[in-house]
């Protein structure tokens, strides 16, 4: 069975639009939702041929083919990819790391050493990670839950805003890949398939409105924070982003 992984969050509902509208089942072909560590699990694991995989993970493979010029990325502001402090920044002694994504993470790790130029203790998560943040021990917090708990908090701090603040570069979380080539003639059918909800946007955030709560930006969200388009611009800063990756890994 050759299965795709795709990440279960709001911000995938284009890509998810066009696997639930195309005869995507044929050929012995499936789709998943899961959260980004587990797409880059199925990935790793064989469990998927391809997978809308956290950016990080590809620094650690010898062999990888990126099989859509489409992503989950920003250009600045994301809303989803947070950083939540009840101390202004500079008093953070201690950060918990969301379990759900290594991309996020690094970033996180990253922007204390090389842009805030401030040393913290990083802590595994335990449990709901937006219940670990208070006094100086802040949380990195990723996806749908950002919209829950963010306001609840004295300080939300958008990673990829900082990361564009520091660079001058988009930022990309997630592309889709996969371990070794694969036909021509099925990237192109995969390529029409996921692309098709780019298409039917409107129809791809009224499905959204009526899934998500009320308080969720779906529709700022779709259209102006999550960017889509893996373009020269996106591509640099993924390069840039994995590059100072391999500073954080051999430190």
């Amino acid at each position: 069975m050759n299965n795709v992984s795709v990440v279960s969050y709001l911000n995938t509902a284009p890509f998810v639009y066009g696997l639930k509208k195309a005869d995507f089942r044929r050929k012995d072909w499936r789709y998943s939702l899961d959260i980004p560590a587990v797409c880059a699990e199925k990935l790793l694991s064989g469990q998927s041929v391809i997978g809308l995989v956290p950016v990080a993970v590809l620094a650690g493979l010898p062999e990888y083919h990126i099989v859509s010029d489409t992503c989950i990325g920003a250009v600045g502001k994301v809303d989803s990819v947070v950083l939540l402090h009840e101390v202004p920044l500079q008093e953070i002694r201690q950060v918990v790391l969301d379990d759900q994504s290594r991309t996020s993470v690094k970033l996180c790790q990253l922007l204390f050493r090389d842009y805030w130029k401030q040393e913290v203790e990083f802590l595994p998560s335990k449990g709901d990670v937006h219940l670990q943040a208070n006094g100086s021990t802040a949380a990195v917090l990723i996806g749908d839950r950002v919209f829950d708990h963010a306001h609840k908090f004295s300080f939300v701090t958008d990673l990829s805003e900082a990361w564009q603040n520091w660079t001058g570069l988009p930022f990309v979380f997630a592309v889709w890949a996969s371990l070794k080539k694969l036909p021509d003639a099925f990237i192109e059918e995969f390529n029409e398939v996921i692309q098709q909800g780019f298409s039917h946007m409107e129809e791809v955030i009224s499905e959204a409105i009526e899934k998500y709560p009320a308080a969720y930006p779906v529709e700022i969200y779709l259209r102006n924070r999550i960017s889509y388009t893996l373009d020269a611009s996106a591509r640099k800063g993924m390069e840039t982003f994995l590059t100072k990756l391999g500073t954080l890994n051999s430190a």
